[in-house]
């Protein structure tokens, strides 16, 4: 079979298929109650567009190399949350003024200790090491930290407003430091030094993209795939909101406090990126797992925080970011783990165990605070 023929999602394909039934899935049943059975249905729906998704962003990436192609998925992803964030801060629900750092928490814990935990583990697993470019990835984790510090940590502290909120100034500033944080990153990943964010072989030679691909597909083929990963995109986070509702139920019923909901709804919105970092952490390509970890948790507060910023003149509830004290305690925890794991440029399957233990530790006190 030609590699033109691997990458084309052709009529027959599922990948094809998976995100449009996906997204009509969604369309019927949105802002609908779902019967046990139905349920089910739009819950297989949003698992076949979740793994389509990895194989359109991995045709994509395949297209215009490393790391842009993490870059796309990455963004791709974040540009949907922040559309649903908007939305349901929008609607003037109880609880929606610490939706957004709820969330972009909950993004943030699963990226830096989650994927990037995985992915060292899983790399580290047939190699012995997982071998990655420190110098790129520190810098990411670096405009990790900077970012989060300024818009999560920063607002706690704070004293022009009573609770954990900036005042409009502050906001601003917070705002237009984390999209030129991002912006830098991106350019310093794309242009000035791309080097540092490709992946290296056992000697720590960069590898080829054709290495991991094969050879390019066709423009076409990478736009069908471009436009059909937008495509299952929406019908995950559309779908993981359509079962918030079953979800919710089933918090209830073990006895978690409802902000535990956006905890699974976070992980299924991260699965796209999670399987694909996991596929390249088994070819042994780990820095490309690390630039979706990290280039993920950087967008998702780059993007976020200056949209509602923008948008929070008119929004009816206030916008709560700062964390309380055990969150950030967990921070704190994640960044120093993750400096001392990235810094090295190789890392054992212990190490990858330490991050996705502080993950599991997020996720347990979320249940049990």
């Amino acid at each position: 079979m030609s590699a033109e023929a691997t990458h084309r999602p052709g009529i027959a394909q599922w990948t094809t298929w998976a995100p449009i039934l996906g997204a009509v899935v969604l369309a019927a049943t949105w802002e609908r109650s779902l019967p046990g059975v139905v349920a089910v249905l739009v819950t297989a729906a949003l698992f076949g567009a979740v793994l389509a998704a990895v194989h359109h962003a991995e045709v994509i990436a395949a297209k215009v190399g490393e790391p842009l192609g993490s870059i796309v998925l990455a963004v791709a992803v974040t540009v949907i949350e922040v559309g649903l964030i908007v939305t349901l801060m929008a609607s003037g629900k109880d609880g929606v003024e610490t939706l957004a750092r709820d969330t972009v928490f909950a993004a943030l814990m699963i990226t830096i200790n989650g994927i990037a935990g995985l992915c060292i583990f899983l790399g580290a697993g047939r190699r012995g090491l997982a071998r990655f470019n420190p110098e790129g990835s520190a810098a990411a984790l670096a405009g990790v930290v900077t970012v989060a510090g300024l818009c999560l940590v920063l607002p706690t502290f704070t004293s022009a407003r009573s609770g954990p909120e900036f005042s409009p100034s502050q906001l601003a500033f917070a705002a237009i430091s984390s999209i030129g944080v991002y912006a830098m990153f991106v350019l310093t990943q794309t242009v000035r030094h791309r080097d540092f964010f490709v992946p290296v072989d056992r000697a720590g030679k960069p590898l080829d993209d054709e290495d991991a691909h094969g050879p390019a597909p066709s423009t076409r083929a990478a736009l069908v795939s471009l436009g059909l990963l937008v495509v299952a995109l929406v019908a995950v986070v559309g779908l993981a909101k359509v079962l918030s509702p079953s979800i919710e139920q089933a918090v209830d019923a073990a006895g978690f406090p409802q902000s535990f909901v956006g905890v699974v709804i976070a992980l299924v919105v991260l699965l796209p990126e999670t399987l694909a970092a996991a596929k390249y952490a088994r070819a042994g390509r780990v820095q490309n797992s690390l630039n979706l970890a990290y280039g993920s948790a950087m967008a998702s507060i780059g993007l976020t925080i200056p949209t509602l910023a923008a948008l929070s003149p008119f929004l009816s509830s206030p916008l709560e970011l700062g964390l309380g004290s055990m969150h950030i305690v967990l921070l704190v925890l994640s960044f120093v783990v993750g400096i001392l794991t990235i810094v090295q440029g190789r890392a054992t399957r212990f190490s990858g165990w330490i991050l996705l233990v502080l993950l599991f530790a997020y996720v347990f006190l979320a249940a049990n605070p």
